[in-house]
């Protein structure tokens, strides 16, 4: 977008506290780039085995860039966030980690695809041999530090944001997010090349990458959670060739979902010859989880979305 940025922060670290110092300081109106890990703290890597998931250190997963201090940012206030670029690496990662995911009763061992797409045409990557995922980078981890002492886990998402896995906080989007602390303390990280919404099997295209952002604040505005304004369309990308679409349908949302994605999963198998894991990560990586009816009591209606232009 043109716009110069301060510096390129590099330091991370891996979990929210307000007591961290903050690596730098900006006005409102500056921008800055981070350079973001992938999320196992680089422990994976473009050579990495199946064995390595096994032996990942989860107190090393998910690592933010930051703490930034924005000047002149007060609890109460609302700091604005403009996704301005993002640099892909050009390789990442989809993993089914045991005892994490959706359907992680059902999925107990440990699986790894590797990706290897072209960071400047970001043309679709290729999954195995049964298809292409159209990719769009976006930021898995964005957020600032709780009022409340830490350290917090960068695990759940908060109120101030943090983990909350929209693939939608992508280019051009600008991102709202309530301030607890003074200088706010952002930090960012968990970059996707590509991920559905949902994000079922707990992982998404996890590719390391540089982000820039703009930072600006809102004085003394109300904001109860994380709100966020997209540029553009979101799935035009993946709507040329419409959905395949499985239902869930019964009183308990969270089970709904899991019959929902466990349907696709069977129908992949099916039609396509797909492996059960196979089907699980490409889920993750492409496939929209929504809720498409809540008020018919006492049943509600959730619906997963996969696209057929992946299998183009």
């Amino acid at each position: 977008m043109g716009t110069i940025h301060r510096h390129t922060i590099h330091q991370s670290h891996y979990g929210w506290d307000n007591s961290l110092e903050p690596v730098t300081r900006i006005a409102p109106g500056e921008s800055l780039e981070f350079e973001v890990s992938d999320a196992s703290g680089g422990q994976l890597g473009a050579a990495s085995s199946v064995n390595d998931v096994a032996r990942l250190d989860f107190s090393r997963v998910n690592p933010v860039a930051g703490p930034v201090f924005v000047e002149g940012t007060e609890p109460g206030d609302v700091l604005k966030l403009t996704l301005l670029s993002f640099v892909p690496s050009g390789w990442g990662w989809t993993a089914n980690i045991p005892g994490f995911g959706l359907l992680a009763d059902e999925f107990k061992e440990p699986a790894l695809h590797l990706w290897h797409y072209d960071p400047r045409t970001l043309v679709p990557a290729v999954f195995g041999r049964w298809g292409r995922v159209p990719l769009k980078p976006f930021t898995g981890t964005i957020g600032l530090a709780p009022a409340e002492p830490g350290p917090h886990s960068i695990v759940p998402p908060r109120r101030v944001g943090g983990n909350m896995d929209v693939r939608d906080i992508a280019l051009g989007t600008e991102l709202y997010l309530p301030v607890e602390v003074a200088g706010a303390l952002f930090s960012v990280g968990d970059t996707h090349a590509a991920q559905g919404d949902g994000e079922v099997c707990g992982t998404a295209i996890e590719s390391p990458m540089r982000v820039a952002l703009r930072f600006d604040v809102l004085k003394r505005e109300p904001l109860a959670f994380p709100r966020f304004r997209t540029e553009g369309p979101v799935s035009r990308h993946l709507d040329a060739k419409g959905y395949d679409v499985t239902t869930g349908i019964g009183p308990d949302l969270m089970l709904a979902a899991r019959d929902s994605v466990r349907s696709m999963i069977d129908l992949l198998g099916r039609q396509r010859g797909m492996p059960a894991i196979d089907a699980y990560l490409l889920c993750s990586v492409c496939g929209d989880l929504r809720i498409s009816e809540i008020v018919d009591m006492p049943n509600w209606t959730i619906s997963f979305y996969l696209p057929r232009i992946v299998f183009d």
